[in-house]
């Protein structure tokens, strides 16, 4: 899948097209502590999200311990489902229904009050259509409409689509979306009906037409780069980048495939759709795995590897949590999100019942070990008393 179905604007010189300028200078990579707080503090968050759906789900609204345990890899629990259920007790309840039976969890109260708040932001007609909107972009940045599911999954949770959105947001639009079959009658594909020409524009180029009343397809848009403190950049590398900003831009959701791969105008491309893609998701970031699953899918080989590599100023890959996140660094200031969608604030509440919960165990480790210092204390007072007593009876 290697081709889309608009075409772009030619660039004004046919040379932009063939040549690659890049220098071959070493990009030193500087960690952002602000941006990397960004990613560390939704630390567990998605699976703790994926417990509660599964446990929501339950007609009972309970779950057996021993049920989420098999589904352990899919919600991808860091720990075994009774300890990960213990570690957040302002979130999960686990008891015994009967005596001697198996352990089941609940959610607190006040995790079912933040689930029914964020039922309600997906119920909203505004941020379905929003919601049915971005699904439909990234639809169009694959070109052919489509998409396998199981990549549309690795997007869901930050495309901020519900948890049940074929069902629920997909069969809500269906003059939007289909369920498809392609030349593998076992993979199943999303599909976008028709292309929505409406939709066909990037946040760059909106930005584009809000700042000049003579917008055009491929005029020059330079993209905002923001750098780490510390970030040093050489001389030839700043004049080399000033040049290839000046590139005409090539909208993502027109086709590029036709410029010669080793071109800085074909990379300034590939920088494009990637910078619309981290720009549809609601935090502006996604694990580095799933551009790169997109991007073998739609054919771009390690194109967008080397885009996060070269432009950092637009790009930073946090090492955070176990894994790495590429995140949009002109979306935040510090560790703050510009645009705060309705469902981050959704999600900053689940963060801070688990950070209530990690207090609650400070607290209760501190006075376990005051109790067991005064315990011990009171011990070695008694040992002694009880030598001086054997003493003077000696």
């Amino acid at each position: 899948m290697a081709f889309l179905l608009k075409t772009a604007a030619k660039p004004h010189h046919r040379r932009l097209l063939l040549r690659r300028s890049f220098i071959a200078a070493k990009i030193k990579w500087v960690r952002d502590p602000y941006l990397d707080e960004v990613v560390s503090k939704e630390k567990n968050l998605k699976p703790l999200l994926s417990l509660k759906n599964l446990i929501i789900s339950a007609p009972s609204k309970t779950l057996p311990t021993a049920v989420a345990a098999v589904n352990k890899p899919h919600l991808r629990l860091p720990t075994t489902a009774h300890n990960f259920s213990h570690e957040y007790p302002s979130v999960f309840r686990v008891f015994q229904p009967k005596a001697l039976s198996t352990p089941h969890v609940r959610l607190t109260p006040q995790a079912v009050a933040i689930h029914n708040e964020e039922l309600a932001v997906h119920a909203s007609p505004e941020r379905r259509q929003e919601a049915a909107e971005r699904l439909a972009k990234l639809l169009m940045l694959a070109g052919a409409r489509r998409l396998p599911l199981r990549i549309v999954d690795c997007f869901r949770y930050d495309l901020g689509l519900p948890d049940n959105y074929i069902t629920g947001l997909c069969c809500d639009f269906p003059e939007y979306f289909q369920i498809c079959t392609g030349n593998n009658p076992e993979i199943l594909n999303l599909e976008l009906i028709s292309w929505r020409e409406n939709l066909a524009f990037s946040v760059m180029e909106k930005r584009a037409m809000n700042g000049t009343s003579d917008f055009r397809k491929g005029m020059r848009i330079a993209f905002p780069m923001y750098f780490s403190r510390g970030f040093d950049l050489k001389e030839k590398v700043k004049d080399w980048l000033d040049e290839w900003q000046n590139l005409p831009y090539i909208s993502p959701y027109e086709n590029g495939f036709h410029l010669n791969p080793n071109s800085d105008q074909a990379e300034k491309w590939a920088v494009a759709l990637l910078h619309e893609l981290l720009s549809l998701m609601v935090s502006k970031k996604t694990e580095r795995e799933n551009i790169f699953c997109l991007g073998e899918y739609l054919g771009f080989g390690s194109r967008l590897k080397k885009a996060l590599v070269r432009y950092t100023g637009i790009f930073y890959v946090s090492n955070k949590i176990r894994t790495q996140t590429v995140v949009l660094r002109e979306a935040y200031r510090k560790d703050f999100l510009i645009e705060n969608h309705p469902l981050m604030g959704m999600r900053h509440r689940y963060i801070h019942l688990m950070n209530k919960s990690k207090k609650r165990r400070r607290y209760q480790n501190a006075d376990f070990l005051n109790k067991s210092k005064l315990d011990c204390k009171l011990g070695n007072q008694t040992v002694s008393h009880g030598r001086r007593v054997i003493e003077r009876a000696v």
